[in-house]
């Protein structure tokens, strides 16, 4: 038998994430981190026709809620902070063969504060890819983001422009806290300086359109 101490056991390492060249502003600067910000977001919404859900952090400290107003003629999703102070407002283009959803300042849906608008890339996809534009994009140049992959899978990711550059991941529950989770949840990992507000909407508006196609809306 060797005597004297034995080696210490390698220390798992730790997954870095390079920041952004630039930071991502969409909604607002206090929405960036320097850190990796992991949220669990509720599913529920769609599957279950419910009007409202928390996102929260990997603490279970709810950072936003999510409400629907109930016998609205338009559809219309309200992105609120933790005291219940709308943030944003999601709302369909009715009649819109792309399924095309404007996110607005606040709750107006006045064209002044509109800040994005998200739409299918194609009227027909194996799997969904939406292509984002902000308020300022000139007709017929590419999209300023782009959401790839099938709602709810870890290879569902929010991309910069037409590039392959990562701000965001949406995955199921594998690597998440497992305090804070339930069959319901989808883990979203976004990278550091990027607005987590504006990837959370993205997952509402994508969540919406998947549901609408599996005809559980």
């Amino acid at each position: 038998m060797a005597t004297g101490q034995a080696p210490s056991n390698p220390v798992p390492a730790m997954r870095t994430y390079p920041p952004a060249e630039h930071p991502v502003v969409v909604i607002g600067p206090q929405y960036l981190a320097q850190y990796p910000v992991e949220l669990a977001v509720s599913t529920k919404l769609w599957t279950l026709g419910e009007n409202d859900f928390k996102v929260s952090d990997i603490n279970g400290t709810v950072i936003f809620q999510v409400t629907k107003k109930l016998f609205s003629l338009t559809d219309r999703r309200f992105l609120k902070d933790a005291a219940g102070n709308t943030i944003v407002n999601l709302k369909r283009k009715i009649m819109s063969l792309h399924q095309t959803w404007g996110v607005y300042r606040g709750e107006s849906d006045e064209e002044k504060d509109k800040l994005f608008t998200v739409e299918k890339s194609k009227l027909f996809q194996l799997k969904t890819e939406l292509d984002v534009f902000l308020a300022n994009h000139n007709e017929g140049e590419l999209p300023d983001f782009k959401v790839r992959g099938e709602y709810g899978e870890s290879a569902c990711s929010v991309l910069l422009g037409d590039s392959n550059t990562v701000l965001a991941q949406m995955h199921k529950r594998h690597s998440l806290a497992s305090t804070i989770l339930n069959p319901d949840s989808l883990g979203v990992n976004v990278y550091p300086n990027v607005d987590y507000a504006f990837i959370v909407t993205l997952v509402v508006i994508l969540g919406q359109i998947n549901a609408d196609q599996n005809g559980k809306h």
